[in-house]
């Protein structure tokens, strides 16, 4: 196998990646359209090059390595993804769960990642399957005046999800730092913005910030548990006994989906794959999507394995302690210290500045694929980001509690959730345009209970909240 450089355009820029060339069993080659020679602002930087190369070598059979160091090369776009799974939404859904119901909401957690994991993998394949992204396909495939509705209701999910973030990471700054809320929003809006940076270096430093980021997050509620030492007897139980409590619980359950299993990061996901290792032999595609789907189950099991820490903080803190009008982040960060010590409050206080600052980077970009995908517009992406510093701004301004605006903010996030599944599914489970990696029969009855799921529990939540 030989390799050459092919030329993509991904999220309106130019790239050139690494292509394999294919012999084929005559003892030819089956060469890629001749492209013109690239020039050195578009050629792959030095460590996305490294990493295809690598990529190309593993699925190749001819690195011998461990398995890890065999992983590596695949491993990083859900990990990208995954910060939409741990951002400060979910600090304050729950933290609300926990300290008002104990580890009953648990199961919750549990069952939305599981959906996450399949959602996301679904997302990953249509990216890498057809080059084209989830917005790209729904501005190919559906009517004008369904397109433009899809974009207002995602352009909304996505101001949600930047509220929630950004929210997050000023509140971290203030808790850490004790900067005033709008100082820590503007220091926010300025961490983003380098970090965003990353990206003119290759895909693959910011790959590797972001995931030291969840790792970070990750560590920091490790520690946590250990400090607080939930009871596993009660943990086992409400992982495995699923139940609601009256009208709040199912809203909080709802507010826990939607920060769960992100819209805007199934429209990512998508076109991060796009481009980033292509081949073409249809063996050795299926090969580089089974390591896509190790990437996706090694990312949300992370995931999961924070949001259920979160909970059981939460729980085993506040609820079991008689402190179940703990409701806020400020409130849990300051109650952490008189119960379980000064370091509980520092690491709390951490992982929720990471988080902000992580999640509030992946959801700018995520805005920039919503935005180009559906309309085919791009506008550079730090004026995105200084328009999307607006509503978080607005809500500190005008003195709203962050926490609540936090929690509504994920219910908003739930409501979109079908906007994006169900295209998902319906794309992937059409042969024409997947081909041969079509989803089974098995996996698209799976996706469809999981979208019929979103729809009956937002159904329900609003019943219940209307009806009292």
């Amino acid at each position: 196998m030989r390799q050459s450089i092919t030329e993509l355009t991904v999220h309106g820029r130019t790239h050139h990646y690494i292509q394999s060339v294919e012999r084929l069993s005559s003892g030819s080659y089956q060469e890629t359209p001749e492209m013109n020679e690239p020039g050195p602002d578009s050629l792959p930087k030095a460590s996305d090059a490294k990493t295809v190369e690598n990529a190309l070598n593993v699925l190749g059979s001819r690195q011998n390595k461990n398995l890890l160091a065999r992983l590596l090369p695949f491993l990083g776009p859900a990990f990208i993804a995954s910060v939409a799974y741990v951002d400060p939404g979910n600090f304050a859904t729950n933290i609300q769960g926990g300290a008002q119901f104990g580890y009953l909401l648990l199961w919750v957690i549990v069952a939305s990642n599981l959906m996450a994991m399949l959602i996301q993998t679904l997302s990953a394949k249509l990216g890498l399957v057809t080059g084209t992204n989830l917005a790209e396909h729904c501005r190919e495939h559906f009517p004008k005046p369904v397109v433009i509705g899809m974009w207002v209701v995602m352009e909304i999910v996505a101001m949600s999800t930047d509220l929630a973030e950004f929210l997050g990471a000023a509140l971290g700054f203030q808790l850490l730092m004790g900067v005033p809320l709008f100082i820590g929003a503007l220091l926010t809006g300025l961490a983003t913005v380098l970090i965003l940076g990353l990206e003119r270096f290759g895909f693959r430093p910011l790959e590797a910030v972001i995931s030291a980021m969840v790792a970070l997050i990750a560590l920091c509620y490790l520690l946590e548990t250990t400090i607080v030492r939930p009871d596993p007897i009660q943990v086992l139980h409400s992982i495995f006994v699923p139940r609601f409590a009256g009208a709040e619980s199912v809203f909080l359950a709802c507010g826990i989906l939607g920060a769960t299993v992100m819209p805007h990061a199934i429209f990512l996901h998508s076109a991060l794959m796009q481009g980033r290792i292509v081949v073409r032999d249809p063996a050795r595609l299926k090969s580089l999507y089974r390591f896509e789907i190790a990437d996706v189950v090694i990312a949300m099991g992370i995931a999961s394995c924070v949001n259920a820490a979160m909970l059981m903080m939460a729980a085993t803190t506040f609820y079991q302690t008689g402190h179940t009008s703990v409701a806020t982040i400020e409130e849990a960060y300051r109650t952490l210290e008189p119960l379980m010590g000064s370091a509980a409050r520092w690491i709390f206080g951490l992982s929720l500045l990471v988080s902000g600052l992580s999640s509030s980077t992946v959801g700018t970009s995520a805005g920039q694929v919503i935005m180009q995908g559906f309309l085919s517009m791009h506008i550079p992406i730090w004026i995105r980001r200084l328009v999307t510093m607006a509503p978080p701004l607005a809500v500190i301004a005008w003195g709203l509690d962050p926490t609540r605006t936090l929690v509504v903010s994920q219910v908003v996030l739930s409501f979109g959730l079908p906007f994006a599944v169900i295209p998902l599914v319906m794309f992937t489970s059409r042969r024409d345009i997947m081909g041969d990696m079509v989803n089974r029969r098995s996996t698209t009855a799976a996706a469809g209970f999981i979208a019929a799921i979103i729809v009956v529990l937002n159904i329900y939540l609003i019943y219940k909240t209307v009806a009292g």
